[in-house]
């Protein structure tokens, strides 16, 4: 993978017809938002999910992480395949931690 250049000029956000589109549902983030971070300097899959949270709700971006990817490969006019990829991770719930206690102590 080569190193991108981070002084690439995007020139000013214009908004697109498909910008109201919800891209990752977990956390709610639409196109729009992912553009909008892209322009103001995100240029990869960790940015994006650390800046907007997408990729971090329950599905941790299994659902919507090739989705993002491509968003940030057309903006950036590049192949998907010459990006960086995030982790996903495997989808998480919530655990009351008296659980976990009640494994550990209470053992028969």
């Amino acid at each position: 993978m080569e190193i991108f250049d981070r002084n690439l000029d995007l020139g000013p956000f214009v908004p697109g017809p498909d910008d109201d589109m919800l891209v990752c549902r977990c956390e709610e983030i639409t196109k729009g938002e992912i553009r909008q971070a892209i322009h103001e300097g995100m240029f990869t899959m960790t940015e994006i999910r650390r800046y907007l949270r997408a990729g971090m709700g329950l599905c941790q971006g299994n659902t919507c992480g090739r989705i993002v990817k491509g968003i940030i490969a057309a903006e950036l006019g590049r192949r998907p395949a010459e990006l960086e990829d995030c982790t996903p991770r495997g989808p998480a719930r919530p655990v009351v931690v008296k659980i976990y206690g009640n494994e550990v102590f209470n053992r028969d």
